[in-house]
Parts: structure tokens; C-alpha cells; sequence
């Protein structure tokens, strides 16, 4: 009797943790060269628990690997104004070479304004529209964390995006339209799919490289994965659910799993660029 499928899986997280580690020795070796460490500066509207979370866990992971890190707290009522205002100071300040603003920021707050405020040179994050149009015309610049390392994802497994057919569920400014990008930008074919897209089912089950990053719990049926696709689930749900059907996997070729997947790439990322944008800052670049 022949064994069922399962699909190889893709583990973000030992590659991720090849990237610290790679990113760590850079810190060091920048940080005697020039007596400055690299220096985050993480900016924090409201008091969200899971948002706090975050920060919290970002913050421990830039230390860890040697990159000082500053928080700016701000109170939930902080007017678009006000967080403008703190963020463009960040920008000015040759203290700090990236600046991460944790989203959402909440429905009064102008979030595409405050995004704005963020010089292009520490924009690590990878949020703001210049970053946008550099990783969509393959400028200099700084990717969206996630989107970036779903793509040293595929690099490290092989994955030969020319001339496959991708399918992008999910339109983020932050997540699925810059993967998008990315993708094109290596010869796939891109169809980017959204809550109004019709017969999503079917062009589903055409992809040959699916990106799931719709933000809702097994959204992606297994029957719906054309069999030995490459299968990247970007969703991070309550329960460690991401948003294609676990079971998946006995139809995939490749799958990120959940966790330990795309999410500890997005961190590492973010720690190689603000060690990138330190280094440039600092003129050793």
C-alpha cells in the first residue's frame, strides 16, 4: 500500500534563524566599526494587547541581536496630527535608522499619512509608497517584511517563479499587493483575488504558486489546492490556524506551516534591514 502525500514543508523558522544569526554578526562588526549601535525605534499608538505583544517581542528580538531599540508610547486618543508629528521626528533624528509604526493605528488616525512621515531611508517595514514603487520597479530599497521573506522563502526551496502561474489571495498594502510585485518581478504570472473577486474557487485551484493572505481562518479549502502547488499561508489566526486548511498539506508540493512559517521570516527581515539601513546611515555602505 503506498504511503499518502505530504507536502515538503517550508521552515521559516530555521531559516529565519540563519538570518539572525547572520544579521547578529553584522550588528557587531558595524557596531565596533563605528562605536554606534544600529537603533530600532518602534512607535506604539493605544494599548491593543496583541499589538503590545508585538512590540514587546520585536523589541526583545532587536536587543538580542545587538540593535538598540526605542519605543514611543502614545496614548489611543493621539490625533494624526500629534502621530505625524512624533514619527517625522524619528526621521529627523540621526540617532535612529529604522522606524517601525505598529499597526493598526486605530480607525480616527490617518494610518497612510502617519506611513508617510517615514523617511524611505529607515522605512524598514517596508510601508511607505516609495518603498512600494522601489520593490515594484526593482529600485534600491526596502521591502514589506512579510512579503520579503515569503520570497527568501522561495529562494531557499528552490521555487523557480518564471512562468508559473501565482495566485495572490488578499490585497494589503503591506502583504499582498507588494508579494505580488515581488512575484512579478521574477516572471510569474500574478492574478491578485479580494473579497469581491468572482469564481475565486476556481482561479484557486489554477494557482501553481498560492499565497494565502486573507486573514481568515482556513479560508482555503484542501480540495481547492491544485495538487504539488507551492502553497505559502501568510494568516496568523487565534488557535495557531492560518488561513488554508491544515490538511492541505497532503495535496501541496510545498507549504509553509502555521506557525513556524512565514511569520518568524518577518521579524528576521526586519532586523537585516534596520542593520541595512544602519550601515548606510553610518556610511559603511
Amino acid at each position: 500500500m503506498s504511503q499518502p502525500h505530504t507536502a515538503r514543508l517550508m521552515d521559516g523558522a530555521r531559516l529565519a534563524r540563519d538570518l539572525v544569526e547572520r544579521t547578529t554578526d553584522k550588528v557587531a562588526a558595524l557596531t565596533r566599526e563605528t562605536g554606534t549601535p544600529p537603533c530600532l525605534a518602534t512607535v506604539l499608538v493605544g494599548d491593543d494587547p496583541a499589538s503590545v505583544t508585538y512590540v514587546r517581542m520585536k523589541r526583545a528580538r532587536c536587543e538580542k541581536a545587538g540593535i538598540r531599540s526605542r519605543h514611543v508610547a502614545l496614548p489611543a486618543a493621539t490625533t494624526t496630527t500629534e502621530l505625524v508629528g512624533a514619527v517625522a521626528a524619528l526621521s529627523d533624528d540621526p540617532g535612529v535608522h529604522g522606524i517601525l509604526l505598529q499597526h493598526p493605528v486605530g480607525p480616527h488616525i490617518d494610518e497612510r499619512a502617519a506611513f508617510e512621515a517615514i523617511a524611505p531611508g529607515k522605512d524598514v517595514d517596508g510601508v511607505t509608497a516609495a518603498s512600494f514603487a522601489a520593490m515594484s520597479l526593482g529600485l534600491p530599497g526596502f521591502v514589506s517584511c512579510t512579503p520579503g521573506g515569503i520570497m527568501r522563502l522561495l529562494e531557499e526551496y528552490g521555487v523557480d517563479a518564471a512562468g508559473r502561474h501565482a495566485v495572490v489571495v488578499g490585497r494589503s498594502p503591506i502583504l499582498g499587493l507588494p508579494v505580488g510585485m515581488l512575484l512579478l518581478a521574477r516572471d510569474a504570472t500574478v492574478t491578485y483575488c479580494h473579497s469581491r473577486t468572482r469564481g475565486l474557487t476556481d482561479i484557486v485551484r489554477e494557482a501553481d504558486i498560492l499565497v494565502a493572505a486573507v486573514g481568515r481562518p482556513e479560508f482555503i479549502r484542501t480540495e481547492d489546492v491544485k495538487p504539488g502547488a507551492v502553497v505559502v499561508d501568510a494568516g496568523y489566526n487565534p488557535g495557531n490556524v492560518g488561513d488554508v486548511e491544515a490538511s492541505a498539506r497532503t495535496r501541496a508540493g510545498l507549504i509553509t506551516p502555521v506557525p513556524g512559517g512565514v511569520g518568524p521570516m518577518t521579524v528576521a527581515v526586519l532586523l537585516a534591514q534596520t542593520a541595512e539601513a544602519a550601515a548606510r546611515g553610518l556610511g559603511t555602505e
